[in-house]
């Protein structure tokens, strides 16, 4: 192989890389394939990848709606089948070879010749290629930073995705005007993370768990106010927990089903407790923003919250772009000072490319149980 900062023009590096296609048919294959990178060119690096955390946000593009469950295993391949209703709507991929993994760590191997980019060459880096799952990974310069000595690939490997959306909650929060979050799902990385960052920074937050344990490991990270939803008396709770820290900006991981709009429920009585009656509700904002799919299922909205409020979608990437360098490079510097810190990620396994494709593994990491996150080693 090429050695480090060697690299001419024409050097390939070659090692394997895990794509998903999908076919009008409705048959998804997700399989390891051979796979030669070329040499990094302007202000791209290339990184021989060390680790790569499984995201919810990964497993859209790698199995998205299939069947994981009844599908067909072999050594470095998954086949399965989509319902026909998700295959229209996922025509635009229909033939597409896609490479995953938005995110890793590892040490760049090459690099092209902008300043920026020889700057990195031989330093392990946290990186966001998009293609982290592979031997290794084209990744841009800007997009990647420089992990200290005493930080591991596998302490780097989550150092965007989830740490810079649980800070971009935040940010967005203070940009739209809103006093506290509400979040649910919370027990998740993310949602620990959530809980540090506002406890450090004195935000108020209602953070939503789904068991009695949940609520006990959130208590214990600091946490005020943790609500369990299979409570009988969750509704109530949680507009008494609003009431008492105005936080009328919630995001909501799940989707589907009617999590959403009973956070925009006890938001309105919570706004509208003592005031006038109106038939169209508290004028207090109230919004709630979906960004993730745990649950696939349609968004169910009982409107019981009067007309003052929003329900939209929050992605971290249009996210990055709409908030601007000098936004994003606090975020950033903040992560990396507080990386084993703050923003620490824990993980229940470690695979391989070749086990990550295994029935036992896929079973379990798509489930997204809360406590069970996948690290992804493609040079272990």
């Amino acid at each position: 192989m090429t050695s480090i900062g060697t690299a001419s023009a024409g050097a390939v590096f070659a090692g394997r890389q895990l794509r998903s296609t999908l076919s009008g048919e409705g048959v998804l294959t997700v399989e390891l394939v051979d796979h030669e990178w070329a040499a990094p060119t302007g202000s791209q690096i290339l990184v021989k990848v060390e680790a790569a955390p499984i995201n919810p946000s990964d497993l859209g593009l790698l199995f998205g709606p299939a069947d994981t469950e009844n599908a067909e295993y072999s050594p470095g391949r998954v086949v399965a089948r989509v319902s026909q209703g998700a295959v229209q709507a996922l025509r635009a991929r229909h033939g597409l070879s896609l490479p995953a993994g938005n995110e890793g760590a590892g040490t760049v191997v090459a690099a092209g010749e902008d300043p920026s980019a020889q700057a990195l060459l031989g330093k392990r880096v946290a990186a966001v290629p998009g293609t982290a799952y592979g031997t290794y990974a084209h990744a841009e310069a800007r997009m990647s930073l420089p992990l200290p000595d005493d930080v591991s690939a596998e302490q780097g490997a989550s150092s965007f995705v989830n740490p810079m959306t649980a800070l971009g909650f935040v940010e967005t929060m203070r940009a739209e005007g809103f006093i506290g979050l509400v979040h649910a799902a919370a027990a998740s990385n993310l949602g620990q993370m959530l809980v540090r960052i506002c406890r450090e920074d004195g935000v108020p937050l209602v953070n939503i768990v789904r068991s009695q344990a949940q609520v006990e490991l959130l208590q214990g990270l600091g946490a005020k106010y943790v609500l369990d939803s299979t409570d009988p008396a969750f509704t109530a709770h949680l507009a008494e927990a609003i009431g008492e820290t105005g936080a009328m900006l919630g995001f909501d991981p799940i989707g589907g089903g009617t999590m959403a709009g009973r956070i925009l429920t006890a938001m309105e009585a919570a706004a509208s407790r003592g005031a006038a009656y109106s038939p169209y509700g508290s004028s207090t904002p109230k919004r709630v923003y979906i960004y993730g799919g745990l649950d696939a299922g349609p968004t169910i909205l009982h409107r019981s919250f009067g007309l003052t409020w929003d329900l939209g979608g929050w992605l971290l990437f249009p996210f990055v772009t709409k908030a601007g360098p000098a936004v994003v490079t606090r975020m950033r510097e903040r992560v990396m000072r507080d990386l084993t810190t703050t923003f620490a990620s824990h993980y229940s396994d470690r695979v391989s490319l070749e086990r990550m494709l295994t029935q036992e593994a896929v079973s379990r990491y798509t489930a997204r149980r809360t406590g069970e996150k996948y690290l992804v080693l493609p040079n272990g």
